[in-house]
């Protein structure tokens, strides 16, 4: 693995933040551009790019939180390059980023990319932390035990994590396979924000995949679900869960930016930001 100890190049900086030190950074961006085939649009894999380069056009000033989260330190890791090999090998490279980050006692983010990239950072934070949960926001249950041939598929992730034996928490939910086994979810458009954070652990592990917002807000997603999460409800519920419970980790995949098109890029870079303002 790359020493992270210098600067990346600025234009990829989260939020164009310059000078950057790894060492003094509470908070570290981990883009991995990384898709299937499997989507019948496959831009997946210019998601952290596209949220990136939309977050250095927001202010550093957070006016709800009336902070500049920025402060802390926000670091940004050059982009993993996924394996042509498998995706095994890609869960495993990223595993051992998230090994070195949480060593390391940093904040991370990382950037999809498609949602089975959350099984690597899943495995890297059961190995250091005993007891936490996953809270996933997202149209999508991602239950099947395989798909497409593949246990590692995105439509699997979830289950993966369920067969660590990791507690998962499920929001936003409107599309589920038959046979999956549902615990713990809450389908849209019901949001008991004081439910949802009554079953979480101590510690939770955020994962959020885009099209768990409503299409009319976020339509840069692969697989678009109607009657999805509006921008207020979904922050509040964040807010919520980092006041009553420590979050350690988060990802936002999923992103499939459209050419000319950069309300969903600014969305999405955004909500990273606010996660940031939530926990630092």
């Amino acid at each position: 693995m790359k020493d992270f100890s210098y600067p990346t190049l600025e234009p990829f900086n989260f939020m164009g933040l310059e000078k950057q030190e790894y060492e003094k950074a509470k908070v570290v961006i981990f883009p991995v551009p990384y898709n299937s085939t499997t989507y019948w649009k496959s831009g997946t894999k210019e998601g952290p790019r596209a949220i990136i380069e939309a977050s250095r056009h927001i202010e550093l000033y957070d006016l709800e939180t009336k902070k500049d989260p920025s402060k802390e330190g926000i670091f940004t890791l050059e982009p993993l390059e996924p394996s042509k090999n498998s995706p095994q090998e890609t869960l495993a490279r990223i595993k051992s980023v998230m090994d070195k980050l949480l060593a390391d006692g940093k904040f991370p983010i990382m950037l999809g990319g498609e949602h089975s990239i959350t099984l690597g950072a899943i495995q890297a934070f059961k190995e250091k932390f005993i007891d936490f949960s996953v809270l996933q926001i997202d149209a999508h249950s991602d239950l099947r035990d395989e798909f497409e041939g593949t246990k590692y598929h995105h439509a699997s992730v979830m289950k993966r994590v369920k067969d660590l034996g990791i507690s998962t928490t499920q929001v936003g939910i409107r599309s589920v396979s038959e046979g999956e086994e549902l615990e713990n979810v809450f389908f849209t458009p019901d949001l008991p924000v004081d439910k949802i954070v009554s079953t979480l652990k101590k510690n939770v592990y955020l994962t959020f995949d885009l099209d768990a917002f409503d299409p009319s807000i976020m339509p840069s997603v692969g697989t678009p679900e109607p009657g999805g999460l509006g921008w207020y409800e979904v922050l509040n519920l964040i807010r919520e869960v980092s006041k009553k419970r420590k979050i350690i980790g988060a990802d936002v995949v999923e992103l499939d930016p459209i050419p000319g098109l950069v309300a969903p890029d600014f969305l999405a870079a955004k909500l990273v930001y606010k996660i940031i303002s939530y926990i630092v």
